[in-house]
């Protein structure tokens, strides 16, 4: 297994409402972002626990993580937080974490496959 010890990535953390991710990927790719995964999580917000028939309902939510490179986060960051709306309280948060080791990528991951590479590849 080959390690890197100093690596240029970093993992943007996205919280959002269930329904959100899509719109997520979606801004994440367009600004350049390439590998994103999404998890189902529930909420425990102070204000955001609802009951019904006096049964607590935590609200469902989706984490996104999107593995970038360092030079492309403040484009990412930015492109999900004017998608999504995170500049309204209450829709979500995003937040940056530096990946300081990595096992199992490239130390120089492979460029996206072309649009003609993908249609080879059916």
């Amino acid at each position: 297994m080959s390690e890197q010890s100093e690596t240029k990535y970093s993992m943007i953390v996205t919280i959002v409402s269930k329904g959100y991710a899509d719109i997520t990927f979606a801004a994440a790719k367009e600004a350049g972002a390439r590998f994103c995964t999404m998890l189902y999580a529930r909420g425990s917000g102070v204000h955001e626990t609802e009951k019904f028939l006096n049964i607590s309902i935590e609200p469902e939510k989706e984490i996104i993580l999107t593995f970038v490179s360092t030079g492309i986060v403040k484009e990412v960051v930015s492109a999900i937080t004017d998608k999504v709306g995170l500049a309204t309280a209450g829709a979500g948060v995003t937040f940056v974490l530096p990946i300081t080791r990595t096992a199992g990528i490239p130390a120089e991951a492979p460029a996206a496959a072309s649009p003609e590479d993908q249609g080879q590849a059916r």
